[in-house]
């Protein structure tokens, strides 16, 4: 049984370049130790949410991936 929570990670991917899930996991890999890989990578060509001062709001992107977790509805 697989206890606690999975990694995950939501990648900004920069205007005119092109990259795939798979690769951003082999390359993270070969830094990573393995239980450090995040399961799931969102790719996103949109800037992501941040708040009033440039910060990144954490809360939305974990909301945003809990549709990739078993409990989703």
């Amino acid at each position: 049984k697989v206890l606690g929570e999975e990694v995950g990670a939501v990648v900004q991917v920069a205007p005119g370049k092109d990259v795939s899930e798979e690769e951003l996991k082999a390359h993270v890999g070969k830094l990573l130790a393995a239980f450090k890989v995040p399961v799931k990578i969102e790719l996103r060509h949109e800037p992501l949410p941040r708040n009033p001062n440039g910060k990144i709001l954490k809360m939305v992107l974990r909301e945003d991936m809990k549709k990739y977790t078993k409990d989703a509805a």
